[in-house]
């Protein structure tokens, strides 16, 4: 089986904020809308910004490799090239990151560029990389 698009909706406090967020400082093609709702391509995934005032943020976070990992996340891997042009766009933006695009567990499996930072509405979001994509699950 080949692997299939996930879709997520998730809460949002500012439909506008979001579109700026995902479809300007992301690059995320917009899909359809209504005054409740925004669709977006990310990354060839279905991602759902719902307007909902008041249920987006922060709730916890996790140590994990020295850092305090929000959650909960949600994100994508990408490749190593694209997972570098959009910590460049993302910079460029003047996105303020919980964890500023680094190495994680170098030298061992799992070895991943990661970076975390949260949406307008406080959503956190991770964004990941391998340079050897069959680490993803390593133990």
């Amino acid at each position: 089986m080949s692997l299939r698009p996930f879709h997520l909706a998730f809460p949002v406090d500012d439909l506008a904020a979001a579109r700026r967020f995902y479809g300007e400082a992301m690059g995320c093609a917009e899909g359809r809308s209504s005054e409740e709702w925004v669709d977006f391509d990310f990354y060839g995934h279905q991602i759902v910004a719902h307007l909902a005032p008041g249920q987006a943020g922060d709730r916890a976070s996790n140590h994990v490799d020295g850092h305090g990992v929000p959650v909960p996340h949600f994100g994508v891997v990408l490749t190593m090239p694209d997972w570098e042009a959009l910590a460049d766009r993302l910079r460029a933006a003047g996105t303020d990151f919980a964890i500023p695009p680094t190495i994680r567990f170098a030298g061992q499996p799992g070895e991943q560029a990661t970076m975390f930072f949260r949406d307008p509405a406080g959503n956190a979001l991770e964004i990941k990389a391998f340079a050897d994509d069959s680490m993803l699950f390593a133990r």
